[in-house]
């Protein structure tokens, strides 16, 4: 398979009809090769629009989500050079590769010790270096925390988390889908002050729900 033209197919035919128009995200998109993060029974599917499966996770089905989502994520976000972001859900890397190349750090965690490491070697086999993996649960430990630019949530929940919301910056951004499928609806949040925030519908998706973990400790 020609993996250099279906990345190129992908980007002109799937994704900036989507809306995504930003040139730095469509050069990142089409830079990174997407089937490097992919199972290798699915690397055929890299660039189709359809969730990847990725494994399962306390029999919670995981997934890479669908192209033309991340390319939305990425352009609403507008992530700059010098930008701090925390992602919540690592999944294979893919993602969290974009978010690197586009910023100046990402940290990202995930429950999935199995996830973690998939993400670290596909980092590894691109030198994508500012990148900290973390495994735990981000709803908690956040007593060595730090504030950030721009919060990527790649799982829906049912509400917004104020926890969140006090990690961002002013003038942060925060992408997060809320709500159950099949009704899900994607927002940016954004910190305009202390204690001030904005929240905009964007679109409306479906995605994987977020795990409730049974207990994990997380750390940075």
């Amino acid at each position: 398979m020609d993996f250099e033209k279906a990345r190129f197919n992908m980007v002109e035919q799937q994704v900036r009809p989507w809306d995504v128009l930003n040139p730095r995200v469509l050069d990142v998109i089409s830079e990174i090769p997407r089937e490097q993060f992919a199972p290798n029974e699915y690397r055929n599917l890299a660039y189709v629009d359809t969730r990847i499966p990725l494994g399962s996770y306390e029999d919670h089905p995981l997934a890479m989500a669908k192209p033309t989502i991340e390319g939305r994520i990425l352009q609403e976000l507008d992530i700059q050079d010098e930008d701090l972001v925390l992602e919540i859900g690592t999944g294979s890397g893919y993602l969290t590769a974009c978010l690197a190349k586009l910023g100046r750090h990402v940290d990202s965690v995930d429950l999935d010790e199995d996830m973690t490491a998939m993400a670290e070697k596909n980092l590894q086999a691109l030198n994508i270096n500012n990148v900290n993996l973390s495994t735990g649960d981000a709803s908690k430990g956040w007593e060595q925390k730090r504030n950030y630019d721009v919060i990527v949530i790649s799982a829906a929940m049912k509400r917004i988390p104020q926890s969140y919301r006090k990690l961002l910056k002013t003038g942060g951004r925060m992408f997060v889908v809320t709500g159950e499928a099949p009704a899900m609806t994607a927002h940016r949040v954004t910190r305009i002050g202390n204690n001030e925030w904005t929240s905009e519908e964007l679109f409306e998706t479906s995605i994987e729900p977020m795990i409730e973990p049974v207990e994990h400790k997380f750390i940075f």
